[in-house]
């Protein structure tokens, strides 16, 4: 009985570490500022101050503002995708993670970015 008890505990735990491996993918994932002289610039940086203080759906508001004012913006691509992340909204997080790396290809954070790459599956 105890033996079985145990591996239920550790079944319990495994499931709620498992459980959690998306939304905390992005957890160490800082948002980024817009390109200088961007559209987007205003937008982005009032939405880093949300993402930071962990106000995700605020900070998705202003992200997805810069993203519309600026839509060549990776920086705003990258960041909305970060902050769907944060709510759960993964498919959604893909799809800007995909037009981030395609519009970042010159910029080392958007290209090395662990949490992009766990979305687009590369290595």
């Amino acid at each position: 009985m105890r033996r079985l008890l145990g591996l239920g505990v550790v079944a319990a735990w495994l499931v709620m570490l498992g459980g959690t491996g998306w939304a905390d993918m992005g957890k160490s994932a800082p948002a980024l500022k817009a390109a200088s002289g961007s559209k987007a610039e205003a937008h982005l940086k009032e939405g880093i101050e949300h993402y930071d203080q962990g106000h995700f759906d605020v900070a998705l508001k202003h992200f997805q503002a810069g993203a519309k004012e600026d839509p060549q913006s990776a920086e705003a691509h990258y960041d909305v995708a970060l902050a769907l992340d944060k709510l759960g909204d993964h498919k959604a997080a893909t799809e800007h993670f995909k037009k981030a790396a395609e519009l970042g290809k010159n910029n080392p954070e958007i290209e090395n970015s662990g949490i992009l790459k766990a979305h687009l599956k590369m290595k």
